[in-house]
């Protein structure tokens, strides 16, 4: 999200002074590359859909346009093979006609509900019991290396003249104004800033209270989620989702998506249940550790036998590898927060995207841009994500989307 700020505002104004601070410039715990690099627009919000219609045009051709002439991979190795919601009979499926309904009003014709037959025909290696409808997007849906796409921004973010600092911001001094004065640096000198973006992600919540006691703060915490590489041998009983397989969802909550070009490799994950889906204390480094421990009895427990259920060739498969990563939570309503804070002027927050900061992060980073250098949006208005709704307490809830 940062480096996506950085980018767009330094190709906007190239007059500006930009500084981006990582607080580990290896990135070896970051969210974006330990994500399972998915990018879709079946959404139920306008606004989210067309956060990720810019976001795919991003990939396909958008990237490489502002990185024209510089010295940078822009090939983040998309691979176009959709996303499959599936829903059961009743409320389930009438959120999919629903959601298909704005998502065609947004422009995303290619998007298509299946009902089972054509879900059979096109998908065989499914297990269709208790699924009345699928969800399909067609074209401009799929996964990525998030990591080519990190590296990509920040290389051409640097190229349009950001100067990236390995330091991490331990704390904020305040001026008489109310505005942010300097960021100071763990170990090192305060740093004077006129405009400051907060897109620290899973500590966008504590960065927000590095700003007073008396200021608003904003509902985003680090969560843990895991996600488990697997292998699923060949039989002849099952057959195995081949290797263009989308990023499947299903009605459990858990997903999968093909993984490598050898048939049979896959990652595949789910959220905890609400009760077991604890927050971390992002003010406390240690809770960094925790990207050390994988939710095992998760994946037994839960993931694997929904996934055998509805993929059968699942049921014998061999976990390969695994990791976990911190989800940017906003506990309200798990949607981004992009806009001014309210309580100082000169500090723009742009965090708590909830799973979904990778897909939206070209698009916010142009927004962000905008509010900057235009002081509004002009492409796309998604003021609705505003910082006024943390203060109303006003939740804006996607409908039947993980």
């Amino acid at each position: 999200m940062g480096s996506s700020i950085a980018l767009h505002l330094a190709a906007a104004e190239p007059r500006l002074k930009i500084a981006v601070f990582e607080r580990d410039a290896t990135y070896s715990r970051a969210s974006a590359p330990l994500s399972a690099g998915g990018i879709r627009q079946q959404f139920s919000l306008r606004e989210n859909i067309e956060l990720s219609k810019y976001g795919i045009h991003f990939l396909k051709s958008g990237l490489a346009e502002m990185c024209k002439g510089l010295d940078v991979d822009t090939d983040v190795q998309f691979k176009e093979n959709g996303y499959l919601f599936l829903a059961p009979p009743g409320k389930g499926e009438q959120i999919l006609k629903e959601n298909n309904r704005i998502q065609h009003e947004a422009g995303c014709v290619y998007i298509k509900l299946m009902e089972t037959n054509e879900l059979g025909e096109r998908f065989p290696w499914l297990n269709l019991e208790n699924i009345a409808l699928g969800s399909f997007g067609t074209r401009n849906e799929g996964y990525f290396d998030p990591w080519v796409l990190l590296q990509a921004m920040k290389k051409g973010a640097i190229g349009h003249g950001v100067e990236y600092v390995n330091g991490q911001v331990d704390s904020i001094f305040m001026g008489a104004s109310g505005k942010i004065d300097a960021l100071g640096l763990a170990g090192g000198p305060a740093v004077s800033a006129k405009t400051v973006v907060n897109a620290g992600g899973p500590q966008g919540g504590h960065i927000v209270r590095m700003c007073g006691p008396d200021i608003t703060t904003l509902p985003v915490e680090p969560r843990r989620r895991s996600i488990f590489q697997i292998q699923v041998a060949q039989d002849q009983q099952n057959i195995v989702p081949p290797t263009n397989t989308p990023l499947t969802v299903d009605i459990s909550g858990a997903y999968l998506r093909s993984e490598g070009s050898k048939l049979g490799g896959f990652i595949c994950g789910r959220s905890p249940d609400a009760d077991e889906d604890m927050a971390s204390d992002a003010s406390d480094p240690k809770h960094w550790n925790e990207l050390d421990v994988v939710d095992d009895d998760l994946f037994q427990q839960t993931i694997w036998p929904a996934l055998a259920k509805r993929v059968p060739s699942f049921e014998s498969l061999k976990v390969v590898s695994s990791w976990s990563g911190f989800y940017e939570y906003n506990s309200m309503d798990q949607n981004g927060v992009v806009g001014w804070h309210p309580d100082v002027p000169n500090f723009l927050v742009a965090c708590g995207f909830s799973g979904h900061g990778l897909q939206q992060a070209p698009a916010v980073g142009r927004s962000c841009a905008e509010l900057v250098v235009d002081g509004e949006f002009t492409s796309i208005d998604i003021s609705c994500f505003g910082f006024s709704r943390v203060i109303r307490k006003e939740p804006l809830f996607e409908v039947g989307i993980v």
